[in-house]
């Protein structure tokens, strides 16, 4: 980096729970029904569905982010003791409509003005992804849709990082790959990403072999930092 940016940056590629769509907006929208444990479960739910996929991909047993969405879920409401019959299904619909953060359409719309490629690279499946994108209407300001179901294994293995780079066909540091995950920052810099860690929550960073290049509070100064 020099003066703070990055350059010769060809693309921006975002992860995209927690990072351009609020995972916790399925739970808010439901908070009503849920009680005083709402906060418990979106937390539970949300670290659950990320451990299975670890755990998953050690096992060497994959199943798509959905069915792990969904099997993370049913733990979550067993464990808080939360018995509402239609609350799973609600949740789960609600789950493939969640809420972008506030400041995702317009930078992406600064990005793509610059002609600098835009795309996401997910754990989600294609399907999920695709609908998720579109409800929160900014599908058509992403050039491509990278799901991890093309090589089979969950972030943070290198071949996931690595789809983005030959679809682009570009260097690893000309991609700047934004995540709001520590751990998924820590893979993508070790793959040799030109990483930005959108750390919303103020957390401490991770102590990992690899981490951020640069870390910023929302995606708001992203295009700043690239040097647009």
């Amino acid at each position: 980096m020099a003066d703070g940016q990055f350059e010769n940056i060809e693309a921006c590629v975002f992860d995209v729970y927690g990072t351009l769509l609020d995972f916790n907006s399925a739970v808010t929208r439901c908070r009503d029904e849920i009680g005083d444990k709402a906060d418990q479960l979106s937390d539970l739910w949300r670290r659950k569905q990320l451990e299975y996929t670890w755990l998953r991909s050690l096992m060497g047993d994959h199943a798509d982010f959905w069915q792990v969405t969904g099997e993370a879920l049913d733990h979550s409401l067993a464990a808080l003791s939360i018995e509402t019959p239609s609350l799973r299904e609600r949740l789960m619909s609600l789950y493939r409509g969640l809420d972008p953060y506030e400041e995702v359409s317009e930078t992406l719309q600064t990005i793509k003005s610059a002609g600098i490629k835009t795309a996401v690279l997910s754990n989600g499946e294609p399907a999920m992804l695709e609908e998720g994108l579109a409800a929160a209407g900014i599908r058509d300001l992403l050039d491509e849709i990278y799901s991890i179901e093309s090589v089979g294994i969950f972030k943070p293995h290198p071949s996931v990082y690595d789809l983005a780079t030959k679809s682009l066909d570009v260097s690893p540091e000309q991609i700047a790959f934004q995540s709001a995950n520590g751990w998924d920052i820590a893979g993508a810099a070790s793959y040799g990403f030109s990483t930005v860690w959108v750390n919303r929550s103020g957390l401490a960073e991770e102590q990992l072999p690899a981490g951020p290049a640069a870390t910023i509070p929302s995606l708001t100064t992203l295009p700043q930092l690239i040097g647009i």
